[in-house]
């Protein structure tokens, strides 16, 4: 039995001494490095990357640490790549160890915080990355499973090791002669130490050695070979060793003396962004994990995936993961890692491979290669990953991987390339060992951290003062000899400027009902109109629904303001408005063409050289209505011959305008009306190069670009490239997100900015003529009414209402003596009845007081009421009779000059057609004018001569006659579609007719 137990206990000893040989000598094999065959190549190569690293990754990204401060300003976009550390092919030849991250891959670390080297170089990077993206841009999601374990303390303060416990990653050796004082390798920061000291090639490490004051050097590697370290070992409660005095020097901090202890967790010193919704509190235990990989899931999830908002980037830090995790829980990791890095999502993770960890590898672990292709280990056993090997458990895919030596870290190749040359076996990697990164110091952590929170919360409170020029700047000094430009928004701390430009001459607005587009419209108008004066610019503004889109650009009844850019603006428009507007338009556009073909071919900009031209900016609201007729069967893409002229006029404004000074906006839903078709879509659409999608408004963009998905009010993607996407969670330079504010939070400033506009107006300025389709004008107010009451006028004419166009112009019809010179009323309800009326009160108006004779005959007796009511009022100027039926056929014979108004001409019993068709033909050129209201459109057709036509006879005002039966009275197809409120004036077989708003019943209509 003795003989048995020496045995054992010999064959032990051997085991301990064999184990301890095999780790000291993996470490000097670690630490031991060729020399490089041409040295002066290595100078030349380093010197190369160096220059390569400093364009990679500039300021924040990459710059050494200790050369920056919390002023550095950030970079436009989350940055490509990021700096992890130092690589030293040669002692005197380094430069930064850069990686992939946002928009390639993952990075993966062997150990996780516990080793202090780790914890600092995950702060560094997390550090680097957020200070040097745009403030808002990236999102940290972190998971800390050693969170209150850890403390941040310098290399100069000691970690106590209790007696009779070996200090992490220390194999118990020291009884083996060959490893005497040696005790786990060279110290775990090289940094500690001079630079002689740190392994570079051709320098050997040797197998053992002596520590300072004969005590052994513990390192915060690993002794198993693992990649992970244990927690630091307990020690004396007063901070002094308690038995062999061994020592532990941790990492740097990267500050002279004691740094104070982070007994919060890893994270602690980023505590400032919290309340920014950039880096909550990191999960600490495996219920906090699973939360967390589900937030991420959704992140990147198929169905959820469109609604993050593209600009921002996801980071997930795990820093070590918790205790219970599960299989499960480590495969939704894997999960993560193969698809995240499309979404945006991008992890970092220490202490993966799980299996290095304790923990159990993921139950449907699949090995895989860093650029995500499964491996086939019983084919290609070459081809198996260096962590394979070690642990048996999967690399993870996309990923760079760190692998954490005692003095140095190994650098993995990053996905789908690799830092080897052509032909070299895996594994390959980076062939140079590299230092790290540095713990920052809390003070530059906290600092960066506070700045981007206040930048986030000061992005929070935009107002429109944000877009507009300093209040205390000079009011219009700005030229738009090359274009006009404007402040749209907030991304992330930085104005987004847009231009109206011959690059970027129009644009298309898209966003559902309640998404901010009268908002965003009014932002940019008001800045606009802030910047540029009257003589730099005018706007025509118009809202085809029945909304208020721009009312805070014109007058009102309590506020006679007025934004002086502002030449006209319609409410609640018509298409014929739209129209009319497109043929101001156009003339002004023939107009500068030909006066740059006279002089010499010139362009807008040229031509400004020469003359005061205002760009002319041309904003329509709910353009989709331009293209719809209004009939309960429109179909979406169908457009009437009305629809398809205001297309063809659009296409032509928007290739030609561009060049002269012309720009459109039009804003609406969906997809605007204008992709009905590919042709549409490549003639109209592609003279419209900047989009802007607001929450609901993503059809504006191309049909893969899912970047408004799930936009919140007040926000925007601005994109100028016609909609173009990109790569999912990719950085696009064409490409904003923006926030802007609702300029209505402050009414009285936005008042007070109309106010400051108007008082600034160049003098003899005149309001904006403004069409507000909901009204109905008033007889009594109209210029051309007050001009006749007051004698200014010498021919007579029945007015009838405003035209639906840019001057507002008042629609009459002379009564001159000449043939023709009738006016007929056609319709079927009390509407014609009443503007009937108000035609004949304007033609009285015309006349001296007992000048003129009317005859009023009441042949319906729905219209008796008005009929007497019209006689009483003219019967106090002038001469009025009132006749039934036989008492007309008495005034049909009468020669005397006179009015003649008919309520109900096609009435019961009716008008012989035969003395009524002769006074309509002959009575005009003798002083005898017929005003009648005819209820049938076919009645009045059987008075017409087919070889005359109506023009000859009367001018026609239809009011709820439907186009089919005007066609056999104007001889063609009429496009007229009845509504509420509108008349159609035909005068003659030549155009289209006048479509006018008519006037207001008494009481009744606008009161200007």
């Amino acid at each position: 039995m003795a003989d048995i137990k020496g045995s054992t206990g010999r064959a032990a000893a051997l085991h301990r001494r064999a184990a301890a040989t095999a780790t000291a000598a993996a470490t000097v094999l670690d630490d031991t490095r060729p020399i490089p065959a041409d040295q002066r190549r290595q100078y030349e190569l380093t010197d190369r990357l160096r220059r390569a690293a400093e364009t990679l990754a500039p300021g924040w990204a990459g710059d050494a640490l200790e050369s920056l401060t919390p002023d550095v300003p950030s970079g436009d976009e989350v940055p490509a790549f990021v700096r992890v550390g130092t690589a030293g092919p040669l002692d005197d030849a380094r430069f930064p160890a850069l990686v992939p991250l946002p928009g390639t891959g993952h990075l993966v670390i062997d150990t996780d915080v516990r080793d202090q080297r780790v914890a600092g170089l995950l702060r560094a990077v997390l550090l680097r990355l957020l200070a040097a993206s745009p403030a808002g841009s990236l999102l940290v999601r972190a998971v800390d499973g050693s969170a209150g374990t850890l403390r941040h303390v310098s290399a100069a303060a000691p970690v106590p090791v209790a007696s009779g416990v070996s200090a992490p990653g220390v194999a118990d050796v020291t009884s083996d002669p060959s490893v005497e004082g040696r005790a786990g390798g060279p110290p775990c920061d090289a940094r500690s130490r001079p630079a002689a000291d740190v392994p570079t090639a051709g320098q050997g490490v040797p197998a053992s050695g002596k520590t300072t004051g004969g005590s052994g050097r513990a390192s915060t590697g690993p002794s198993d070979g693992s990649g992970r370290a244990p927690a630091e070992p307990a020690g004396d409660p007063a901070g002094g060793p308690t038995g062999s005095g061994a020592r532990v020097s941790p990492a740097s901090s990267g500050g002279a003396g004691p740094v104070a202890e982070r007994t919060s967790g890893t994270f602690a010193g980023f505590a400032p962004l919290a309340d920014a919704g950039l880096l909550p509190p990191p999960a600490t235990d495996s219920a906090g994990l699973r939360a967390v990989l589900s937030e991420a899931e959704q992140w990147v999830a198929s169905g959820t995936a469109r609604q993050r908002r593209h600009d921002r980037t996801m980071l997930l830090v795990i820093a070590a993961l918790p205790v219970g995790v599960e299989p499960n829980d480590l495969a939704r990791i894997e999960a993560l890692a193969r698809c995240g890095h499309q979404a945006g999502l991008h992890l970092v993770v220490a202490g993966w491979p799980p299996s290095a960890a304790g923990h159990p590898p993921p139950a449907d672990a699949t090995d895989t290669t860093r650029d995500g292709t499964p491996r086939s280990h019983a084919t290609d056993p070459n081809s198996v990953s260096r962590d394979t090997v070690r642990t048996g458990a999967p690399a993870l895919p996309y990923a760079t991987e760190i692998a954490i030596r005692n003095a140095y870290a190994l650098l993995g190749d990053p996905p789908g390339t690799s830092f080897a040359g052509p032909g070299a076996e895996p594994p390959t990697g980076l062939n140079a060992p590299v230092l790290v990164e540095e713990d920052p110091p809390v003070e530059l952590v906290e600092a960066v951290c506070r700045r981007l929170a206040r930048r986030v919360a000061a992005g929070a409170q935009l107002t429109l003062a944000t877009l507009l020029p300093p209040a205390d700047a000079p009011r219009w000094e700005a030229s738009s000899a090359t274009g006009l430009a404007t402040v749209v928004g907030d991304a992330d701390g930085r104005a987004v400027t847009l231009g109206l430009t011959e690059l970027t001459p129009h644009w298309l607005i898209s966003g559902r009902p309640g998404s901010g587009r009268a908002d965003f419209l009014t932002n940019v108008l008001f800045g606009l109109a802030a910047r540029y004066g009257p003589d730099e610019m005018l706007l025509h503004l118009v809202d085809l629904a029945d909304s208020e889109s721009f009312t805070e650009f014109l007058q009102t009844r309590r506020d006679r303001s007025w934004v002086p850019q502002v030449a006209t603006a319609a409410l609640a428009a018509d298409r014929e408005y739209v129209q009319a507007l497109f043929g101001h338009l156009e003339t002004e556009l023939r107009r500068r063409e030909e006066a740059g073909h006279r002089a010499g071919g010139q362009r807008f900009v040229e031509l400004r050289q020469h003359r005061p031209l205002p760009r002319i900016v041309c904003v329509i609201d709910n353009v989709s209505l331009l293209f719809r007729d209004g009939r309960p069967g429109h179909r979406p893409g169908q457009r009437d011959r009305l629809g398809a002229d205001l297309a063809g006029r659009l296409e032509t404004l928007a290739r030609a305008g561009r060049a002269y000074g012309i720009h459109l906006v039009l804003a609406g839903e969906g997809d605007l009306g204008l992709g009905a078709g590919a042709a549409s879509r490549d003639s109209v659409l592609g003279q419209f190069p900047v989009r802007v999608a607001l929450p609901g408004g993503g059809a504006v963009l191309e049909p893969t670009n899912d970047a408004a998905a799930g936009l919140a009010v007040g926000s925007a993607v601005v994109n100028t490239a016609g909609g173009l996407g990109g790569p999912r969670g990719a950085t696009r330079g064409h490409e904003r997100m923006v926030r802007f504010p609702d300029p209505l939070d402050d009414p009285a400033a936005l008042a007070a900015l109309r106010r400051d506009l108007w008082a600034a107006r160049p003098a003899g300025s005149s309001p904006p003529v403004v069409f507000a389709g909901y009204a109905r004008p008033v007889l009594g107010n109209d210029p051309c009414y007050r001009a006749a009451v007051g004698g200014r006028t010498r021919t007579p004419a029945a007015l009838l209402g405003r035209a639906v166009d840019v001057s507002r112009t008042t629609v009459s019809v002379p009564l001159v003596p000449a043939a023709g010179r009738n006016l007929v009323v056609l319709g079927t309800g009390p509407e014609s009845a009443s503007l009937l009326s108000s035609a004949v009160r304007s033609v009285a108006a015309h006349h001296r007081s007992g000048s003129a004779r009317f005859v009023v005959a009441a042949l319906t007796r729905s219209a008796e009421d008005a009929a007497a009511a019209l006689a009483a009022e003219l019967a106090t100027r002038h001469t009025v009779e009132t006749v039934d039926l036989s008492g007309l056929l008495a005034v049909l014979d009468d020669d005397r000059p006179g009015y003649l108004v008919l309520f109900g001409a096609d009435g019961p019993g009716g008008v012989p057609d035969g003395p009524l068709r002769a006074l309509l033909r002959d009575g005009p050129p003798g002083g005898r004018h017929v005003l009648g209201w005819w209820r049938s459109a076919s009645a009045f057709g059987a008075l017409l001569d087919p070889e005359d036509g109506v023009g000859k006879v009367a001018s026609v005002l239809v009011i709820d006659v439907p186009a089919s039966q005007l066609t056999p009275i104007v001889g063609r197809s009429v496009q007229w579609s009845p509504r509420p409120g509108r008349a159609l004036l035909w005068e003659g077989p030549d155009g289209p007719g006048t479509v006018l708003v008519p006037f207001a019943a008494d009481g009744d209509g606008e009161s200007a």
